[in-house]
């Protein structure tokens, strides 16, 4: 049993070492944040083959790692919280069909879902006193649609790749599951 958490805890650590490397391939949105990435690939591999409680967990720890190799501190604790320990901690969420080969897709768009809406709290909550009345062309004057037009143009297409190439790896992750056991 200690054999297999020890194994579990460094597999966890090594796919967050792969998301915070990820990081730095990227293709920004925003001029206030927001980037086009892979960095939840490793997470969803994680949470899926572990549980939600690792992925959750590993999710939190990445965010925050994130937040300090990147040098964004935001708006102080709040944004840290927010828009990297909770968001990416939210990715976790996708573990709650660990191992269910059919559910690879909704589990990684679950976990996506859970991400943009941290985000989207964040932008009503946080960011909500400097949200343009301008972004991509469009007039917005509300809070919240301003947060949902913004975190969706980077987390639309995240969440798009996300779901393909978890797709994709569905049968690499199978063969990996007999490798832990």
């Amino acid at each position: 049993m200690k054999n297999k958490q020890l194994y579990t805890i460094c597999e966890c650590a090594v796919l967050v070492a792969l998301s915070v490397a990820l990081c730095w391939v990227e293709i920004q949105v925003g001029a206030q944040g927001g980037s086009i990435d892979f960095v939840m690939i490793p997470l969803f591999i994680l949470a899926y083959r572990n549980g939600a409680v690792y992925g959750i967990l590993s999710g939190a720890v990445f965010g925050l790692v994130k937040c300090i190799v990147a040098g964004s501190l935001g708006w102080g604790l709040p944004s840290i919280l927010f828009d990297y320990v909770l968001a990416y901690g939210a990715v976790g969420v996708a573990g709650f069909f660990k191992e269910k080969s059919w559910a690879i897709e909704l589990s990684t768009l679950l976990g996506c879902l859970a991400r943009f809406f941290i985000h989207f709290l964040s932008g009503i909550t946080i960011y909500m006193i400097t949200a343009p009345t301008e972004i991509a062309g469009m007039t917005i004057a509300s809070p919240f649609l301003y947060s949902i037009v913004y975190n969706g143009l980077y987390m639309l297409p995240n969440t798009v790749i996300a779901v393909v190439l978890m797709s994709l790896l569905r049968f690499p992750i199978k063969r990996l599951e007999k490798i832990k056991k």
